[in-house]
């Protein structure tokens, strides 16, 4: 079941929210900011077992501000922000990490590092179908033999 249908629509607007205070957008770096939706439709699609725990802390983050936090001023919404760093504990934590993962994974931000968008290996070399020879060397090595736990 995808978050998008677990977390409520005043949810997911404080994601979007804490999201860009997390991540900015950047116009000097031509970077979107962490709120930006395809980001968000990745971090909804792949929030899977940290559901409960980014609920948990828009919920802190909810009760905190006692409105939601696209409808606070800048300052309180800092203000509610600095308060649920300090006590946000663990929920807090996996908030951050998913706005993160996310950010950046996305091709933009990617590119913007310098980060070529394809796999480092085998950098255009084409490996022939069925050559095992790159595996030789470990087969040369004797075997080892460890205990099952």
């Amino acid at each position: 079941m995808s978050a998008d249908t677990q977390l409520t629509r005043v949810q997911r607007d404080d994601l979007r929210t804490i999201a860009a205070m997390i991540v900015p957008a950047s116009d000097e770096y031509k970077v979107p900011g962490a709120d930006d939706p395809a980001i968000q439709a990745d971090m909804l699609a792949t929030l899977g077992r940290d559901t409960k725990l980014v609920a948990a802390a828009l919920d802190h983050l909810a009760r905190l501000a006692g409105a939601p936090l696209a409808e606070l001023d800048a300052i309180r919404r800092e203000a509610v922000a600095q308060e649920f760093r300090k006590n946000g504990g663990a929920a807090a934590a996996t908030l951050v990490r998913v706005v993160l993962q996310c950010y950046y994974r996305d091709d933009r931000v990617l590119g913007s590092l310098g980060i070529e968008l394809r796999a480092p290996f085998p950098k255009g070399h084409v490996l022939p179908d069925g050559d095992w020879s790159l595996l030789d060397p470990v087969k040369a090595r004797a075997g080892t033999l460890r205990r099952a736990p």
